[in-house]
């Protein structure tokens, strides 16, 4: 399945400057669509660029190194993935049909685009850049986790134990889980995934069922 990340352009195919995002996205399409089938360490910026239709001069125009682009995705990721997560990192009311919600569009995200996460763990320990970059972007889920908890502790939804533990713990669940289903193709049941996510987040954290 093709990444898109919206460029905000309005696409008639004159402007040199839509031309430069069409050819960027390119190449981002084309490496979710490489890592679908092959690891990290057999990408190489000659063959992305044949898959991308343009010259290997042009991949560095956009991008230092393979691990740059990584990171182009990966943040790319992070940003789809918090916004999936806004019902329940930011709105009042039920917590658990907003939780549910949440991880419905998480594993949406996931599905489409879990390969990018494989391929930046895979790569991450050989380039230190990457790796913080990797240690970024969970920690950004910590955080924002850790707070909706104390959130809703302080509301006497959520019992009272440490947050942050909770949520780191529930959050490398989530990489673990989506990683082993949405890492290569072919691609698990997502519905099942979100299933089991559902069940474990809401029974940890509100001692509840998941709604039907």
């Amino acid at each position: 399945m093709p990444l898109h990340f919206a460029s905000g352009w309005a696409d008639d195919g004159r402007s040199p400057r839509k031309k430069s995002e069409r050819t960027r996205q390119a190449i981002l399409d084309s490496a979710l669509a490489f890592l679908w089938d092959h690891p990290f360490r057999d990408l190489n910026v000659a063959q992305l660029m044949t898959l991308a239709g343009s010259s290997r001069p042009a991949f560095y125009q956009y991008f230092a190194d393979l691990h740059d682009l990584m990171r182009t995705l990966l943040d790319g990721m992070r940003d789809d993935i918090m916004a999936a997560a806004a019902p329940w990192l930011e709105s009042e009311g039920d917590p658990v049909p907003l939780l549910q919600a949440t991880l419905s569009r998480f594993v949406t995200v996931c599905y489409q685009r879990g390969p990018i996460l494989r391929a930046v763990v895979d790569a991450a320990s050989s380039d230190k850049d990457l790796e913080q970059a990797w240690t970024g972007f969970m920690q950004t889920f910590d955080d924002a986790v850790a707070r909706r908890i104390e959130y809703d502790q302080a509301e006497g939804l959520i019992p009272p134990f440490p947050a942050r533990p909770v949520a780191v713990a529930l959050n490398r669940l989530d990489a673990s889980m989506v990683i082993e289903h949405f890492g290569q193709r072919p691609p698990g049941n997502p519905e099942a995934v979100t299933q089991a996510l559902t069940r474990i987040w809401i029974s940890t954290l509100y001692g509840r069922e998941a709604l039907p």
